[in-house]
């Protein structure tokens, strides 16, 4: 359906690593994609808050890695995305946010866009409603409207904007009067009681013929290689891979480094709405339900003269006797402590994870695919058990491996197998083994998901040991 003139089209930021809310946040299933609030996961509710706002169905900026995990949502939910436009390496949000305004003014060069990070939380729907509406308005006078969200504490986890005066004709809308980066606790408390402070919210509304014209003015350079990348780009069943040469070349800047900071039409509307970012795990204990003694439990807890901590368990029991103002989460392969005022640090983790060659930065041990997902049971010396579910209709690639034999023991459901020359069905408790660089391939034929045991044995046996020869998502 094509939008009327001035229709506000969507565009979601889906590119953070959220290194911050780890062990439950890893790289290849970041926060957005996690049911950390309610039991949706942020970037679903982001989708369900623009379509409850009547807008339009959104474009949707995230990594390569991603783009199955964003697809199944919206498959999910029965919503086709205007498009789902892949970054080939992180460049911030001003490229990301000048590629889509390109992207939408090539098919509606009269649009207004309001970008939107995926991983947010906001609680008064109303009242996000209602800014759009504000943020629109100024935005078609030829503002570029930000959303301020006005702080109730001194908090020194977000980035500011001082507010100057009305803006003519604008309700609501005020000038913007400088950016100020993320400031110390005796700052933080002077500009919550000068009342002329918002916290930036990093959500912004603006005319995408607007914006290209900043961008010529205040960052040509990014605008130029990010117009080569769109102009170059390729599709990828339905996904649109901007070109990665021209696209590394942008300058890494955010939005309000390369524009907002620069340009003389910026303008904010105060807001007040229930407005989180999740980035840290001390934020999640403010949104969170305290019991009497100011715990915020989740999972498997059990406390003892315990207070003020967040408790999290996704599988272990997590038992804490005489802890106070504590971080604890727990993962089925990680356990995580840090007191709340140091929550921040944990990105620091994740450093020493990655610099010492492990994957618990990486991955869970449930990996989810375009097919399904599997989980690592157990490994040793020349061992890996695995559990694989594959979706219904699903199938995965036709491959074999060089250094490694597969045993198939099926659990549940109805399993296709192609072993060799040969291509049979399996049932409950019946199996199969795979030699070494034999062509094989599994498929779910039936309309339940299909559970099997994978035994893998070998010299050898990474998941790098894959050779595709045939895959249904374009995979290499």
């Amino acid at each position: 359906m094509t939008p009327a003139p001035q229709t506000i089209i969507p565009v979601i930021l889906s590119g953070g690593s959220g290194t911050r809310l780890w062990p439950l946040s890893r790289k290849l299933r970041p926060k957005q994609f996690l049911p950390l609030h309610d039991q949706e996961s942020l970037f679903k509710n982001t989708i369900t808050r623009l379509q409850r706002a009547g807008l339009s169905d959104p474009v949707v900026l995230c990594n390569g890695e991603h783009r199955f995990l964003v697809a199944k949502i919206f498959n999910d939910m029965k919503i086709s995305p205007n498009a789902i436009m892949l970054e080939p390496v992180a460049r911030n949000t001003a490229p990301a946010i000048i590629a889509a305004a390109l992207k939408i003014y090539h098919t509606h060069p009269d649009a207004l866009m309001l970008v939107l990070p995926s991983d947010h939380v906001i609680e008064d729907a109303a009242a996000f409603r209602e800014a759009i509406k504000k943020c629109a308005a100024a935005a078609r006078n030829g503002y570029l409207a930000t959303f301020g969200i006005t702080p109730d504490r001194p908090e020194t986890g977000y980035g500011y904007i001082q507010q100057g005066k009305a803006i003519d004709d604008e309700t609501g809308a005020f000038a913007i009067k400088r950016f100020v980066e993320k400031p110390d606790l005796e700052t933080a408390a002077k500009y919550l009681s000068s009342g002329d402070y918002l916290w930036n919210s990093g959500m912004f509304l603006m005319s995408v013929k607007t914006l290209i014209d900043e961008s010529k003015i205040h960052c040509p350079q990014i605008l130029d290689r990010v117009t080569e990348a769109v102009d170059n780009a390729r599709c990828d069943l339905d996904f649109i891979r901007l070109d990665e040469a021209a696209f590394r070349q942008a300058p890494p800047q955010s939005i309000d480094t390369a524009i907002m900071e620069k340009t003389g039409n910026g303008a904010v509307v105060p807001v007040q709405m229930g407005w989180n970012d999740i980035g840290s795990w001390s934020a999640l204990y403010d949104i969170g339900d305290a019991d009497e003694n100011r715990n915020v439990k989740l999972g498997d807890v059990m406390l003892e003269n315990t207070s003020g901590c967040y408790v999290r368990s996704e599988k272990p029991l997590i038992a804490a006797v005489g802890v106070k103002d504590m971080v604890i989460v727990a993962t089925d392969d990680a356990v995580m402590v840090a007191p709340k005022e140091q929550a921040q640090d944990v990105k620091l983790l994740v450093e020493q994870l990655s610099e010492n060659d492990r994957e618990e930065h990486l991955s869970h041990t449930t990996v989810y695919r375009p097919w399904g997902s599997y989980s690592n049971l157990e490994s040793g010396p020349g061992f890996l058990v695995k559990k694989i579910t594959v979706n219904p209709g699903a199938r995965l690639s036709l491959q074999f491996h060089h250094h490694r034999a597969e045993h198939w023991v099926v659990v549940e459901g109805l399993a296709r197998v192609t072993n060799g020359d040969d291509v049979f069905d399996l049932t409950a408790n019946q199996s199969t083994y795979i030699p070494a660089r034999t062509h094989h391939r599994l498929e779910n034929p039936d309309d339940k998901p299909l559970h099997i045991i994978e035994v893998q044995s070998g010299s050898y046996i990474g998941e790098d040991d894959i050779v595709r020869i045939d895959d249904h998502y374009g995979r290499e």
